[in-house]
């Protein structure tokens, strides 16, 4: 059924559109949602600027191996955005220019791009400090072609942020589709085979923890002694950091929090948790986004919502530090998902 869903919908700008004005529409039965740019304003944090570039998020493609509840970029198999090597190139050469130290790939699974590996290994030699591959974890035990990865990542000191969704089967599944805890599984064990995860190695392994329902995220602190404690003890599995993210209201989440009735009460939770320490530190202000075609956005949530940046400089093909430094960060409602409680960024919580 949610296949049906994806290859009907397939992110047209049509349900795009229809996301905007519903975002948009912050009149609900229960009274009024103060959109966040009032709600900012009145902490004297808006307009939100950007600060110093840090990390350059690259979207290397929407196809993934798995379709999950709450996927923001509605990934799926049959999904066929993937970056080009031109664009690559593009990349590879603002990498080179740019102040960023950090490159983040992500997807979809990036590593189902064709140009994967040749990427990495060029981005290696352009001396990224900090190199993230997201990964689904799945997609090393996925098809042959893939069983290496552990090793290949090791090879360029790759920074392995995977997905967990919980420490039990059941949790897990039901968020991700059957069989995919017993998978990742298989492959944290492999990569902690090559020495991520292990104390002392250099080799970082970062899990990503976020909600099943329509709730918002614990205390990370305690989520990561919990998710220590439990992969240890049954599967001897070790990791250095977990990240808790909020499930912001767009895409797959959105249509599910509608579905489900509860939108509006999630909407609220939201604005009853907004947390202006989380405003100064969100990843808008150090990050840019960049799309499986080459376009920039403030973030990879406003990608999803086709809001490219308030700048001349929009795609990577004709990126300019200088004008994109001096443009005014778009904001939406589901920017309060950002600034709820501890707030919530790709790295975890920010306040």
């Amino acid at each position: 059924m949610m296949k049906k869903s994806l290859k009907s919908r397939n992110n047209d700008l049509a349900n795009t559109q229809r996301q905007l004005e519903i975002l948009s529409n912050g009149i609900f039965a229960n009274g009024e949602l103060p959109t966040f740019a009032k709600k900012i304003k009145e902490t004297n944090q808006f307009p939100l600027r950007p600060k110093k570039l840090e990390i350059l998020q690259i979207n290397l493609g929407y196809m993934c191996n798995q379709v999950c509840a709450h996927c923001h970029v509605d990934a799926g198999p049959d999904r066929k955005e993937i970056m080009t090597k031109e664009t690559m190139e593009q990349c590879l050469e603002v990498i080179r220019t740019t102040g960023a130290h950090t490159l983040d790939l992500t997807g979809g699974a990036p590593e189902m791009n064709p140009n994967f590996r040749w990427f990495v290994e060029e981005a290696s030699k352009a001396g990224v400090k900090d190199f993230i591959v997201r990964s689904n974890l799945t997609i090393i035990r996925a098809n042959k072609k893939y069983h290496d990865l552990p090793e290949f990542f090791k090879k360029h000191n790759v920074h392995v942020v995977s997905s967990m969704p919980h420490w039990t089967r059941g949790k897990t599944d039901k968020q991700r589709g059957d069989g995919v805890f017993d998978k990742s599984i298989e492959a944290l064990k492999m990569l902690n085979e090559v020495g991520y995860g292990i104390e002392g190695t250099g080799l970082q392994l970062d899990l990503v923890y976020n909600p099943s329902g329509a709730f918002l995220p614990g205390d990370q602190a305690a989520l990561e002694a919990d998710f220590k404690k439990a992969l240890k003890e049954d599967f001897d599995i070790a990791f250095n950091s977990l990240f808790a993210i909020t499930n912001l209201p767009i895409s797959r989440f959105l249509d599910y929090l509608i579905a489900s009735e509860n939108y509006e009460d999630y909407m609220y939770s939201l604005v009853e948790a907004y947390n202006p320490m989380a405003v100064e530190n969100v990843m808008c202000t150090n990050t840019l986004s960049v799309s499986w075609d080459g376009y920039l956005y403030d973030c990879d949530f406003n990608q999803m919502l086709n809001l490219k940046v308030a700048s001349k400089s929009q795609h990577i093909s004709e990126y300019n530090e200088a004008l994109l430094q001096n443009r005014n960060i778009i904001i939406n409602q589901h920017c309060y998902g950002c600034t709820a409680g501890a707030g919530s960024s790709c790295q975890g919580t920010v306040a």
